[in-house]
């Protein structure tokens, strides 16, 4: 009976390349980002991935907010046109007036703490402008030619 528990090749080996255990923000302080090939079908870092994944789901849920009134309008007129008991104005007016906007309001919200969140995952911090609309965090003051005034 042969022995087939071990699974050696007679091929070359091969080397498998591994993390070395970090985690994804670990990784993600070490790309540069210039020269990362930009692929929205195939992100090449795990940020840029969860970012995708982010705007992916944001424009399906856009395109079901705007379209979808119109679209069941079309499809299921009389259910659609039929008015709406105490306000008087058919459904589909009520759902593109009222619902077009709120969605949009919704969705943004939804968009900004999804972004927060992955923001917060990797460790990125937003660079808050001061009273003056600079954005220098030193204390110290800069000349005009770029130097610091001593």
């Amino acid at each position: 009976m042969p022995d087939n528990t071990t699974h050696e090749s007679k091929s070359e080996e091969r080397t498998v390349a591994t993390d070395g255990g970090r985690s994804d923000v670990e990784r993600e302080k070490e790309i540069d980002y210039l020269d990362v090939e930009i692929n929205l079908l195939k992100p090449g870092t795990p940020f840029m991935r969860d970012h995708n994944r982010v705007i992916l789901t944001g424009f399906f849920l856009w395109a079901v907010i705007v379209f979808g009134p119109i679209t069941a309008t079309r499809l299921a007129p009389d259910l659609m046109t039929t008015t709406m008991p105490g306000l008087g104005f058919p459904l589909h007016y009520f759902l593109i007036a009222i619902g077009g906007p709120g969605g949009a309001l919704l969705l943004s919200v939804w968009y900004v703490r999804k972004r927060d969140s992955i923001d917060e995952k990797y460790g990125i911090e937003q660079i808050q402008a001061t009273e003056t609309g600079r954005t220098d965090t030193s204390s110290e003051a800069t000349a005009t030619d770029g130097g610091v005034d001593r």
